[in-house]
Formats: C-alpha cells, sequence, structure tokens
C-alpha cells in the first residue's frame, strides 16, 4: 500500500483511477482494459508530479524526506555494496541497532559502510529507535573507524537521522561527549571519507558521522542543526510555522550546495526516491565511486588537509572577508583593509597618543 503526503492528493486519486482501469473486473463482470486511457492517465500522473515536485517549497521537502516508504540505509546497503560483514558492539557498554556498521566492497574495493537505520515498519521502527542513535552507537562508529583508519580502508556513511537520541539513559553514558569524539575521530581520519544524506539529516546526531571529505545530498534530502518543528518552538512559540522555519533555516539540498555546506547533489527520480529506488541506488552508487576515485593518489597527510580546508573555508564567503589568495590548504586569511588600519592604531596607542601630545605641544608654543 502506497503512502500519499498532503500535496500529493491529485496524483493519489489518478493513480486509483489507473489502477482500477487495469483490473479487468468491473461492475458488470469481466470487461475490456481500456489501455488508451491508462496510458494517457499515466502521462498525467507524470504531468503533475512534475509540476508539483519542481515546485517544493522547504516544509514539502522536510515532508518527502521523512516519507515512510523513502529507501533506508540497509536497502542502499543490499543493493550498492558486496560481501557486507556486519560488526557489533561499542566494547562498553553493547550494540546500538540504530546504525548498521561493517566492511563491504564497492567496486572491488573495501571499504567501511556506515547507515543510521530508521526501520521499514512498527516493529523495525522501535527496534532501530526511529534512527536515533545512542552513545554506544557513536563509540562503535568511532571503533570501526579507528579501525579502517588503521588498515587505510575509506569510510561511506548513511546519513538518516532526526537527531541523537534524548533519553536520560543516553544522557547519563555520556551522549554529548560520544557525539563530540565520533566527529573528532571523523575530522582526523587520515583516510577518506564520504557522507551520503539519504533522508533526514538533523542535528549533531547527522554531523557527529557527516563531518567527512565530501558531503553528498539526494535531491529531496534535508541537512539542518534542528527540525523545522523545534526551530518554530524555539523562534515563535509555535510548531505551526514548521514553513516558516523551513524556508529560514535553509536546509534543503539547493541551498545548502550555494553555501557550499555540502559538494555534490543526486537527483531523486520523478516523485522522490521512493518512486524507483533501484535508479537511485545505481546513482549514489556511481557517485560514491567518482569521489572514491578522486582521492586516488593522495597521500594520508593531503586527505586529512583536504577535509580539514574544506571546513575551515566554510562561511568565509558569506558573512566574512574573503581572502583573494586563499593558499591550496585553505588556512590563509586576509583582513579587509579597514581590519587591518584598526589593528595597527590598537597595537602602536601608545606611540600615537605620544606623537599627538607633542604635536599639540608645538602648537601651543607656536601660538603663545
Amino acid at each position: 500500500m502506497k503512502n500519499y503526503l498532503d500535496f500529493e492528493k491529485e496524483i493519489k486519486a489518478l493513480e486509483k483511477e489507473v489502477d482500477d482501469l487495469k483490473s479487468p473486473f468491473g461492475s458488470e463482470g469481466i470487461s475490456e482494459v481500456d489501455t488508451n486511457k491508462i496510458k494517457n492517465t499515466q502521462q498525467e500522473i507524470n504531468q503533475k508530479l512534475e509540476e508539483i515536485y519542481s515546485n517544493l517549497n522547504s516544509w514539502q521537502r522536510t515532508q518527502v524526506a521523512r516519507h515512510e516508504d523513502r529507501p533506508k540505509a540497509n536497502f542502499y546497503i543490499k543493493k550498492i555494496f558486496s560481501q557486507f560483514t556486519l560488526l557489533s558492539g561499542d566494547r562498553y557498554f553493547g550494540d546500538d541497532k540504530s546504525v548498521i556498521a561493517g566492511f563491504g566492497l564497492i567496486d572491488n574495493k573495501s571499504v567501511l559502510i556506515i547507515g543510521q537505520e530508521k526501520g521499514e515498519d512498527l516493529n523495525s521502527r522501535i527496534e532501530r529507535n526511529f534512527g536515533m542513535m545512542r552513545p554506544e552507537g557513536y563509540r562503535k562508529c568511532i571503533r570501526l573507524m579507528r579501525l579502517a583508519d588503521r588498515f587505510q580502508i575509506p569510510v561511506i556513511s548513511f546519513i538518516d537521522t532526526p537527531g541523537a537520541y534524548p533519553g536520560i539513559g543516553a544522557e547519563q553514558r555520556g551522549q554529548a561527549s560520544a557525539i563530540a569524539n565520533s566527529i573528532e575521530c571523523c575530522m582526523s581520519l587520515t583516510v577518506p571519507n564520504i557522507s551520503i544524506i539519504i533522508g533526514e539529516g538533523g542535528s549533531g546526531g547527522a554531523i557527529a558521522l557527516a563531518s567527512s571529505n565530501k558531503v553528498i545530498m539526494l535531491e529531496n534530502s534535508i541537512y539542518s542543526v534542528i527540525s523545522p518543528e523545534g526551530c518554530a518552538s524555539i523562534l515563535w512559540r509555535d510548531p505551526s510555522k514548521s514553513l516558516q522555519a523551513a524556508e529560514a533555516m535553509k536546509l534543503t539540498a539547493k541551498d545548502l550546495l550555494r553555501l557550499k555546506i555540502i559538494d555534490e547533489i543526486v537527483p531523486e527520480p520523478l516523485g522522490g526516491a521512493h518512486r524507483d529506488p533501484d535508479i537511485i541506488a545505481s546513482d549514489i552508487k556511481n557517485s560514491i565511486i567518482k569521489n572514491l576515485k578522486s582521492f586516488e593518489g593522495l597521500s594520508k597527510d593531503e586527505v586529512y588537509d583536504h577535509r580539514k580546508s574544506k571546513f575551515l573555508q566554510i562561511g568565509r564567503d558569506r558573512g566574512f572577508t574573503k581572502s583573494s589568495n586563499l593558499g591550496s590548504d585553505g588556512l590563509s586569511y586576509k583582513e579587509s583593509d579597514l581590519r587591518k588600519f584598526m589593528t595597527h592604531i590598537g597595537k602602536n596607542k601608545y606611540i600615537y597618543a605620544g606623537l599627538a601630545l607633542i604635536m599639540t605641544a608645538a602648537l601651543i608654543i607656536q601660538i603663545f
């Protein structure tokens, strides 16, 4: 049974009509199937899908990113990688089912695969905690990322979570430090790491695994520091203002690519990834292979510097004065002329104060 969003009511009616037309059993018994009408209705569905999905606002894209039928990490892992070997446990507390992790092959190359998994039905969603990781989940990822780094195996992560689990048990076991340590581990790797945001990339729960050399987003996925509902509750004390919050937060793939927060967008099939999962899985696989090849021949230090430079340059051209001659490592920074002048005055204020006193005294002597 298909699930439809609020703005897909016309699509739902048309697809129900197609299903009825395909059935040979009418009200008067067995009848002939009208193939021409089915074809015309299907064309109308495609036109409606194109019209609707080419004009989605930020809140509607958020709804698509959370769609019940949207392919999850487990699906992509099975479709993209071969010889996947699941590894469990953080060696401290237990295993977190909300994250799938292990080693596998892509294009005959070994990679570490990490996937935040929300689950497919009610039972699996409860087991997976709706994709909200606990501290033991992040510690499991840290353990495996360090293992991959030791053996020089690239890291691929699939991001799909509303955020880290906020329960009291998670806080007691060190949720904040686990997230911070995971970010630090991602940033310190000397192997390429690639993150693909396949649905909802929410809060520190997503950033903990998305601090990567390359951050890729599916066209209808979102990536933000907080959910639109949470933002609306904080700013306006009104969760119903989620649309205004979503627009202000710039959480869509196009907005984030423009801001250089992410590196690439993978287009989705018409109507979203859930309408043709095999196609989107193939496109993601091609993107991963292409990005891994771009790091071939780079040394450990060059891979590390690439990641460091990427994050240090975020925001340099918006809100800050951008250097016209940023070095290849992205670490140099050119101050504006006004800032340089003010800094110079501040450093030499006593000298200029003394010169001002001397000039004032000289003028008084000349007058009298």
